[in-house]
């Protein structure tokens, strides 16, 4: 049990960052806004990966004809999140991030199932970051304008 309070507690944490990030794009000026406006896509970037990397550990644990797609996508997950930011686009970077989170939820829960409180969690937890990247995305379309 108590590693599941910590895995909670761990992911909801884990969301302060990027509306930390985005009240700092929304609300400050000059080179502390430049700052959050790149601390939030590199930490995007950062959990996408580390997500990425959990597919790793967990196919571990599969018989070897169940890893080697965990690990492919686990490895794909990393290089897209990567390739997301070397658009130098930050609108086009939020949105593909965004989309990758949604893609990896919905692989998630696709070889694993609905049920469980962890898929629970990531289903909700994933909420919130799409959420953080609307509204990441909202501010660079009305900051262009």
């Amino acid at each position: 049990m108590h590693a599941k309070l910590t895995i909670q507690t761990l992911g909801y944490a884990g969301l302060l960052p990027f509306y930390g990030f985005l009240a700092g794009f929304a609300l400050l000026d000059d080179y502390p806004r430049a700052l959050s406006v790149q601390g939030f896509l590199i930490y995007s970037l950062a959990i996408l990966s580390f997500l990425g990397g959990t597919l790793w550990g967990f196919a571990r644990t599969l018989p070897d004809g169940e890893q080697v797609a965990r690990l492919v996508v686990s490895n794909g997950v990393v290089l897209f999140a990567v390739c997301c930011l070397l658009t130098a686009q930050t609108t086009i970077a939020a949105t593909a991030l965004m989309l990758g989170y949604l893609a990896l939820v919905w692989y998630e829960r696709r070889i694993d199932g609905h049920a469980g409180w962890y898929s629970q969690l990531r289903m909700r937890l994933t909420i919130g970051v799409v959420i953080a990247h609307v509204g990441y995305a909202t501010l660079q379309f009305t900051d262009a304008q």
